[in-house]
């Protein structure tokens, strides 16, 4: 699989406390990578540096061959988006508003939406099943339009790689499966390239292509979820025993926790 988005011997940390330590990752593609991992691994702290909202102590991270951190962000807004934990809207701001603000890294000056902007943002709204929010206030929708909202923003921006940091956080499980059903709908409709920071190791399992298991900054493995979803990762990684069956609804491995780790 080809990559657009890799590291070079990326070290992240504050002041003299490192949290990585010279990482080298590849992401595939217009395809889907989880980074999985437990608190405090590293995971999310990776993922806004690649997305360039954390600057590096040293090493490169590097998209289509150029360094990411030599472009202005205008320029990078127009490859890449980013969706946060937790986002908040100032209140009573539309949904058609929100999504709005994607078109921002296209615009000239200060100048107002265009109409081809105004057809973009429309597109991005539908698309993600939000048209009949179009004029609710965004502080007003459930967790998962909510996510939703949020994410056609990210799609107005019109880039080709998109991040999301542990999307499904504090959503029930219904919302949950509609963000990364829409997540992956994305991806084989339109071939963008997600990467994702996963809490939940079935999410990764069942939706990524590629998944990177993360410990302590460093990468434990990587690859296809049958070759990372493993007693012995899941043993050095989570610091769980687990018992690895057959997922009826993909084939692919699900993992069972029966209990923690002996030290």
């Amino acid at each position: 699989m080809t990559s657009r988005l890799l590291t070079k011997d990326l070290t992240i940390g504050y002041s003299n406390h490192v949290i990585v330590d010279k990482l080298n990752v590849s992401i595939p593609n217009q395809k889907i990578t989880a980074l999985v991992g437990a608190n405090g691994s590293g995971k999310s702290t990776i993922l806004k540096t690649m997305a360039r909202v954390l600057s590096p102590l040293t090493g490169h991270v590097l998209l289509d061959g150029e360094l990411i951190f030599s472009k202005s962000t205008k320029e990078v807004a127009k490859k890449l988006a980013i969706l946060p934990q937790n986002p908040i809207a100032p209140d009573g701001l539309t949904v058609h508003e929100l999504v709005s603000y994607g078109r921002y890294p296209h615009q000239k000056g200060f100048g107002s939406l265009t109409r081809e902007d105004r057809k973009i943002v429309n597109w991005a709204i539908e698309v993600t099943g939000m048209f009949e929010f179009y004029d609710r206030p965004v502080d007003q929708l459930s967790g998962g339009q909510r996510q939703r909202a949020w994410i056609a923003m990210a799609l107005a921006q019109q880039t080709d790689i998109l991040f999301l940091d542990e999307p499904t956080t504090f959503l029930d499980m219904a919302h949950q499966l509609e963000v990364l059903k829409l997540l992956k709908r994305l991806n084989e409709e339109q071939q963008r390239t997600i990467i994702m920071v996963v809490h939940d190791l079935t999410h990764a399992t069942r939706y990524a292509d590629h998944i990177v298991a993360i410990k302590n900054g460093r990468i434990v493995s990587e690859g296809t979820a049958a070759q990372v979803v493993t007693k012995e990762v899941l043993r050095e990684v989570f610091k769980i025993e687990a018992d690895i069956i057959s997922d009826p609804y993909t084939g692919g491995p699900l993992c069972l926790p029966f209990d923690l780790a002996s030290k």
